[in-house]
């Protein structure tokens, strides 16, 4: 065997150390997203067990609302950062992550007022669940920056510490909600533990949310938030429509089956939920230094994501009835129906992200918001359409279709995007 020349040396040295980096991040982001969806699960799981099909239901709606307001979050305070500020320099870094923390609980506060107003107006059995969520709305806000600062920072250790926080600080407190016995109780429960982790966060990072910086930073990516804004609202605002449009067609109760049906894929579903925590990050970094292979990463990305939920979803049909009441009681049975088609929902999601991820590295918030905005009304229109026609089984039907038409959409935008961005020479996304 010839021995490296010292060029080739000096060539292949700074290849292998990026893999090996990249490596470590996307490790890190795998075990940050496993501690998530384990919290997640076993939130989900506690519940439903608690509470019954119709209170799981009603616990089910307000976190759906909390995944709006998320995604409010999430395109005005923290998609920006990790686009922009991912792999620059600490003072930088540093000087944004203030200022996005800031717009994360500022979104927090004004909305969970909103979400306080609401529930005290509604009363009966939602009502005190949504007034619950409001109060922990700015907590749960911040906890989820702290993990995009993180991994903007390629710090995926810290995050995943902080979910690790928010998942022991449930535990007590599940099971002082629990003997409470209340929908409200599990809320405070669920939300005050990410206040914990949140509060936590301040000291992992050493930075207090401006705040006051809210303004300043909304103005200067405008350009990318707001746009943003519509297309992760319109996302979780499709999956609110059709749970509240569930409940309005075949009852509160189906909706908690739906919830139930969903967690069972909960592992995928809580990565598809922070995915852009790892993957737009780094996919922002392999356009920056190899424009050529972001295509590829993308298609792995969410090929690889599509294949382990139908591996995923494969095992699930095996599992059997006493296993599967064991884990949801008495969901399991209306769950267990819906098993097939959530599966192959999940996979065409996971597939459409790899999609989404290039084309937020590459800054097209039009394009995206675009595919976003398609998919959504497919969404919409399969579920509900589906649930008309045939109940809660043909609504998840309708969303597995509708996933997969969507996801297809996503591809053609990225493919267009990535012909144009080879052909024009078009500029790579700012690094401040």
């Amino acid at each position: 065997m010839t021995p490296m020349t010292t060029a080739e040396q000096k060539t292949a040295t700074p290849a292998g150390s990026a893999k090996r980096a990249l490596a470590g991040r996307l490790s890190w982001g795998l075990a940050d997203q496993a501690a998530s969806s384990m919290s997640n699960f076993a939130v989900g799981i506690y519940v439903a067990r608690s509470l019954g099909v119709t209170a799981f239901g009603v616990f089910s709606l307000a976190w759906v609302t909390y995944g709006v307001v998320l995604n409010v979050s999430r395109g005005l305070a923290t998609d920006p950062l990790v686009v922009r500020f991912s792999g620059v320099s600490d003072a930088s870094w540093r000087g944004a992550v203030a200022r996005s923390s800031g717009t994360a609980l500022g979104v927090g506060a004004a909305l969970g007022a909103m979400s306080v107003v609401a529930g005290l107006a509604l009363g009966g059995r939602v009502g005190p669940a949504f007034a619950c969520l409001g109060v922990m709305l700015p907590g749960l806000l911040l906890q989820d920056a702290w993990r995009f600062a993180f991994f903007a920072a390629g710090a995926g250790r810290k995050a995943f510490v902080n979910d690790v926080v928010w998942g022991v600080a449930l535990v007590p407190a599940m099971v002082v909600a629990a003997h409470m016995g209340t929908v409200a109780a599990f809320v405070l429960a669920w939300g005050g533990s990410a206040a914990v982790a949140a509060v936590y966060g301040c000291f992992q990072s050493g930075i207090r949310p401006h705040m006051s910086g809210a303004r300043e930073w909304l103005r200067e990516h405008r350009d990318l938030g707001y746009r943003y804004l519509v297309e992760n609202v319109s996302n979780s605002g499709a999956s609110q429509l059709r749970a509240y449009g569930l409940g309005a067609i075949v009852g509160v109760s189906a909706v908690g089956v739906v919830r139930g049906a969903e967690l069972l894929l909960g592992p995928f579903l809580a990565v598809l939920m922070g995915l852009s925590l790892v993957t737009v990050a780094e996919a922002a970094r392999v356009l920056r230094r190899a424009p050529h292979r972001l295509g590829r990463f993308c298609l792995l990305l969410g090929g690889g994501q599509a294949v382990a939920a139908l591996l995923w979803g494969g095992a699930l049909l095996l599992v059997p009835d006493r296993g599967g009441e064991f884990v949801l009681g008495g969901v399991w049975n209306s769950a267990s129906e819906l098993i097939v088609p959530v599966t192959l929902g999940v996979a065409g999601a996971g597939l459409g992200t790899g999609a989404a991820a290039g084309l937020r590295a590459l800054g097209m918030a039009r394009r995206s918001l675009r595919s976003q905005l398609i998919a959504s009304v497919c969404y919409v229109i399969g579920g509900l359409g589906g649930a008309a026609v045939a109940g809660t089984v043909g609504s998840a039907w309708g969303v597995a279709a509708a996933t997969v038409s969507g996801s297809a959409v996503w591809w053609l935008q990225l493919r267009s995007t990535l012909r144009e961005y080879h052909q024009n020479s078009i500029p790579e996304v700012r690094t401040q």
